[in-house]
């Protein structure tokens, strides 16, 4: 008896060390190893594919602490690049901690601002994303049958897109977040028309107060028959020809294109940026006012006028100012 009970002993102090060592000490790879588990995966398969990519040491070890645990064990695609001790790798899979870029999009980003987004966290190359954003049209095709692209319907915010998700993935998934706002917001009626002048309001001010404003000015031009001479429409239609050089010049002002609003009366034929909420909510509810003009105070915000004569003193002001040129 004696002999058992020390026998006995000795196996529960192996077993215990064992599940320190198999719990506790880190193992895995120290250079990125990614590892998948499809939905509806048991237990038993997933340890099993831990333990075959290297992740675990123990099988057995990953189904007791499971045992114990009773977790929900998340499907997924898992990144490990380091080390680590089974009841982390556990945690990750409990949380469905998997493996994402994260492609942050601000408002006002026009598609070409979100290729190279895309090309820089390597989950496409550019071009591939832009041919995405210019022949997928179907899918707004509910809300604006004449969008020439789908610029003004990727809506800015953050997106999680996993290792196998190209352009296709993220453009769909943008468009599904904008049908999303539009509902939230009852965006209604002349989708293409509030959306192209929502784009130019994200662009011409980031001050959420004044964007009813800006929006109000643009429209009583276009009410005026006026023209909207607002810079970000020659910055994007110097961008759409491949001739944008960080900075305006005379030439891109008298540069031939439906986007370049100095040249052409009323709005570009889309949108130019891709708005927010906030300039989507103004364009649809812009201030009622009498002001044709603004330029900016150089501090943040604008100055707005009704008459030409009192908006070319606030220019000759920000001239004076800044020691640059304005509209």
């Amino acid at each position: 008896m004696r002999k058992l009970l020390a026998f006995l002993i000795l196996v529960l102090l192996v077993f215990s060390a064992w599940l320190v060592f198999a719990f506790l000490v880190p193992a895995g790879p120290r250079q990125q190893t990614f590892v998948e588990f499809k939905t509806g995966s048991s237990a038993r398969r997933i340890a099993t594919e831990l333990k075959d990519a290297g992740i675990i040491r123990s099988r057995t070890a990953f189904l007791l602490l499971h045992l114990m645990k009773h977790g929900s064990l998340k499907a997924g695609e898992y990144a490990f690049s380091h080390p680590d001790n089974l009841r982390d790798v556990y945690g990750r899979i409990v949380r469905g901690d998997i493996y994402t870029r994260v492609l942050v999009v601000p408002e006002g980003y026009n598609m070409f601002d979100i290729a190279a987004e895309v090309e820089r966290l390597g989950i496409d190359s550019q071009q591939n994303f832009l041919e995405q954003a210019r022949t997928q049209t179907a899918i707004i095709r509910d809300l604006d049958p004449q969008a020439p692209t789908l610029e003004g319907y990727l809506f800015p915010d953050t997106y999680r897109v996993s290792r196998k998700e190209k352009s296709p993935d993220v453009v769909a998934a943008m468009v599904k977040r904008f049908h999303q706002e539009a509902r939230a917001i009852g965006l209604t009626g002349d989708v293409h028309r509030i959306v192209t002048m929502a784009s130019i309001v994200e662009k011409e001010t980031a001050q959420p107060d004044e964007r009813p404003l800006v929006a109000g000015v643009f429209y009583n031009r276009l009410a005026q028959h006026m023209p909207l001479d607002t810079d970000p429409s020659v910055v994007y239609a110097a961008l759409l020809n491949g001739r944008y050089r960080g900075s305006i010049y005379a030439s891109d002002l008298q540069f031939t294109s439906p986007y370049n609003t100095y040249r052409n009366a009323g709005l570009p034929p889309g949108p130019i940026s891709n708005p927010g909420q906030a300039s989507l909510l103004a364009a649809m509810h812009p201030s009622q006012t009498d002001y044709l003009y603004f330029v900016s105070d150089n501090q943040g915000h604008h100055r707005f006028s009704r008459t030409l004569e009192e908006h070319n003193r606030n220019v000759a002001e920000y001239r004076r100012a800044s020691g640059a040129g304005a509209r």
